[in-house]
């Protein structure tokens, strides 16, 4: 089996970082129909919509930090091509 060059894995990470933000929105966007949907029913819900809402913004700072280093990553190593 043929090894990538570092260019040609320099893009397979670069499109699992769009993929990754990619489903990250998608979470971000369930979570916030939660959130609205909830805060125009029962009242009794709202320590549940707390909970998601502070796991989702946890999730999306997880997930910053790791396409931050990522991203760092892969541009030192797209620099480094010759």
């Amino acid at each position: 089996m043929k090894r990538p060059n570092e260019k040609e894995e320099a893009m397979r990470i670069g499109v699992k970082c769009v993929m990754l933000a990619h489903h990250v929105q998608e979470y971000v966007a369930q979570q916030w129909r939660v959130v609205t949907a909830a805060s125009k029913g029962r009242s009794d819900r709202g320590s549940v919509t707390i909970e998601q809402v502070i796991w989702a913004v946890a999730v999306i700072a997880i997930v910053a930090i790791v396409v931050t280093a990522i991203t760092n990553y892969v541009t030192t190593k797209a620099g480094q091509i010759k």
